[in-house]
């Protein structure tokens, strides 16, 4: 039970009376159960004595219980919850860093603008919100919170975008080896080379703990601090026009190191099988997250070339195009990629189908209620060849949890491995050993 300083003054101010009340009383009258014959009233100076002393017994243990009551209601604060004692701590000494509440200077206002004062044609309403989307995660109860790692089906991040890179520090690359139009020799070694400009190279987190779990942060000169990496997928020839598969690569590596001179490598140590190839850079912020920029309107911020490797004995002529011949070449032959394309159209179209706009949320401060149930449970994902370790399949996936929890039972069956360091972590595509 807790009692505020109010109550406790009320029970001193009531002491006289509660004193009074229980002089008239047969207080200590009982023994061992059964009421005691009311003793002879005292004479004289006795009786004022005795009531005097039945008075004083009374605000005692009034005086008692009033005291026992501080006594609770302190020790009822000391027992509360961490992050209600985290939010008051936070309150007093205002770092808004623990505060659970958004402070006001920093609300969005033009977040409750839905963009359609400007009508264009084809342009769509925005989500809009008071409160900066604080509790956007909350409309999406069927999905788990990211909370740092890499749940191949699917969650919602809460992690606000962070400071946006000036158009003046726009960081870009460009490969220097191989480059567009190379021909390679297959299964030998080479080392890819790209030059890199305004990303402050070399910061990367935990992949598996931090993933997309901080905003973007600059260097004092404004360069994103970030990191980059390279892979290397599939062609069927370099004339294709069908959209790849992403989850299907022949080669990719995190470049964690800091660039020497302006240049980033990486080390293709077993080289690669006959065919055609496209290599591309992924460019992020420390924590894996493409990076954000000032401006919709920019150049490319990675680059992209495309290349070919010969068989052993071909020339380069004939190692042009492999269309159709991918299968003796060593390499494995692609799935129709127009059939996969179709399949991920479909998926888009049944994903933005079951998913209606939330509602703007209009409370400042952090809502304490519990999202609502999930209507349904996210579909089970094919696994994905990025959580394939050491060439056997992974293990099935825990079944989803309720609400936005989930992502503690997704569990680690639910994530992608390693991260920048996942070159550790070897899977097989036909034969070929590829490098996540």
């Amino acid at each position: 039970m807790k009692f505020s300083t109010s109550s406790v003054s009320s029970l001193v101010l009531l002491l006289p009376l509660l004193a009074q009340s229980v002089s008239a009383s047969p207080l200590g009258a009982l023994k061992g159960g059964k009421a005691a014959p009311p003793a002879p009233p005292a004479k004289g100076n006795q009786a004022a004595a005795s009531s005097v002393a039945v008075s004083a017994a009374a605000s005692s243990a009034v005086a008692s219980a009033a005291v026992s009551a501080v006594a609770s209601s302190a020790a009822a604060s000391v027992a509360a919850p961490p992050a209600a004692a985290a939010t008051v701590a936070a309150a007093s000494s205002g770092d808004l860093q623990s505060s659970l509440t958004l402070d006001p200077s920093v609300v969005a206002t033009g977040f409750a603008n839905d963009g359609q004062d400007v009508p264009a044609a084809g342009q769509v309403a925005s989500l809009t919100s008071s409160n900066n989307f604080i509790n956007f995660c909350a409309t999406v109860a069927n999905l788990p919170i990211t909370n740092g790692q890499q749940i191949t089906t699917g969650s919602c991040n809460p992690a606000p975008m962070g400071i946006i890179a000036a158009t003046t520090n726009m960081p870009s690359s460009k490969f220097t080896f191989p480059t567009n139009g190379a021909v390679l020799q297959e299964a030998q070694p080479f080392t890819i080379s790209m030059a890199i400009t305004n990303l402050e190279t070399g910061n990367f987190v935990n992949a598996e703990e931090n993933y997309f779990a901080a905003p973007q942060q600059v260097t004092t000169s404004g360069n994103v601090l970030g990191h980059s990496h390279v892979v290397i997928d599939f062609l069927d020839s370099l004339n294709q026009t069908t959209p790849t598969n992403p989850t299907r690569f022949a080669f990719f590596k995190g470049l964690n190191d800091p660039a020497q001179g302006g240049i980033l490598t990486a080390a293709v140590a077993d080289g690669l099988p006959a065919g055609a190839y496209r290599l591309s850079s992924i460019n992020t912020a420390a924590n894996h997250q493409p990076v954000l920029v000032a401006v919709a309107q920019h150049g490319s911020l990675d680059d992209q070339v495309y290349f070919t490797v010969a068989a052993n004995g071909s020339t380069a002529a004939q190692s042009v195009d492999f269309g159709g011949s991918d299968a003796t070449q060593g390499v494995p032959p692609p799935a129709s990629t127009a059939a996969a394309a179709a399949a991920g159209t479909a998926a888009a179209s049944v994903a933005a189908a079951s998913s209606s706009a939330p509602a703007a949320v209009s409370s400042v401060a952090v809502a304490s209620a519990a999202p609502s149930a999930a209507a349904s449970a996210p579909a089970k994902a094919a696994p994905s060849p990025i959580a394939v370790k050491g060439g056997k399949a992974p293990a099935p996936p825990a079944p989803p949890a309720k609400g936005n929890n989930a992502a503690a039972a997704q569990g680690k069956g639910a994530q992608g491995k390693g991260g920048n360091n996942a070159a550790a972590f070897p899977f097989k595509f036909g034969g070929f050993k590829n490098r996540l």
